[in-house]
């Protein structure tokens, strides 16, 4: 599951190690969360209309498969936020869901954001591209 940040270095085309990361996997193994789809709209919303971006985030929105927010995601939510909330290690909401939404989803995190999402515990699993 790619992370807002990792979506954004891949629709910029900022980072050829991410690329080259993403390359290597089967299309059917890439997903992002309703989480992530919603922050890079709001970024869209954001810009003027005829911002490039607007053909590139629309674009890896066909490409990459969107995983729709379930019951699950919402149980691992309340565990994480809970516990982020009880150590005093808050992070951002979208943060926590697309972490609830990874686990959810028995999928492997990949973000640029490690130090944040290494306060959730396991089995949370983070990779770095960058």
């Amino acid at each position: 599951m790619l992370d807002t940040d990792i979506s954004s270095d891949i629709i910029k085309r900022r980072s050829p190690k991410v690329e080259a990361e993403l390359s290597a996997l089967e299309p059917s193994m890439v997903c992002v969360s309703a989480m992530t789809r919603a922050e890079l709209l709001y970024g869209l919303k954001r810009l003027p209309p005829e911002h490039r971006l607007h053909v590139g985030v629309k674009r890896f929105l066909k490409i990459v498969r969107v995983l729709s927010w379930d019951a699950e995601a919402a149980e691992f939510y309340a565990e994480i936020r809970h516990h982020l909330m009880t150590t005093g290690q808050q992070i951002g909401e979208l943060d926590m869901m697309i972490a609830a939404h990874s686990l959810s989803a028995a999928a492997v995190l990949v973000t640029n954001n490690t130090s944040l999402y290494a306060r959730i515990r396991s089995p949370l699993i983070i990779q770095n591209w960058a």
